[in-house]
């Protein structure tokens, strides 16, 4: 598990990019986390890293976004789905053998849905930052937990960690 923190979107979208320079076909991505608390600008980094030159924004009533780059991202948000059984109607086993990148916001609430391999990342608000700091100047910072899942990610956790390197945070007792 690795622990990161991000001061503002850009920063989130900072990070995502250097995450995606490690980009395989067939990757898979699950962000996680309160509304608002960066899953969309991570995956327009992540996007604008692999060479996506479209607007990405989040496909909360679409459910999925297709975007050509250096390798295809399938773009996922599948909060307003009713069942787990709805991500196969999606298409979503075919995503991952069709050689892209996938990454799903709300990806926690379909994992048993998904296969055993994929990269979790957990966005949170730094609650502590934000009661420290009066003038409100610290709503922008996050913590994002890094968990590998399965044999891909497990194999690969040491090259995140040195990809992420400038945003690694080792988190306090109160974090």
């Amino acid at each position: 598990m690795i622990f990161a923190r991000t001061t503002s979107a850009a920063e989130t979208k900072a990070l995502a990019a250097a995450l995606a320079v490690l980009a395989r076909p067939g990757d898979l991505l699950l962000l996680a986390g309160d509304l608002g608390a960066g899953k969309t600008a991570f995956t327009q980094g992540y996007g604008a890293a692999l060479g996506v030159d479209d607007l990405i924004t989040s496909p909360t009533f679409t459910l999925v976004n297709t975007y050509e780059g250096r390798l295809e991202l399938n773009h996922l948000d599948v909060y307003r789905l009713d069942a787990l059984s709805e991500v196969f109607d999606l298409g979503v086993p075919e995503m991952l053998e069709d050689g892209g990148v996938t990454v799903i916001e709300w990806g926690d609430s379909v994992a048993p849905a998904l296969p055993s391999d994929y990269l979790e990342i957990r966005f949170a608000f730094d609650e502590i930052s934000i009661a420290l700091d009066a003038t409100g100047a610290s709503d922008d910072i996050r913590v994002l937990e890094f968990i590998p899942v399965g044999p891909r990610w497990s194999a690969r956790i040491r090259t995140v960690a040195t990809a992420i390197a400038p945003w690694i945070h080792e988190p306090d007792e109160e974090d």
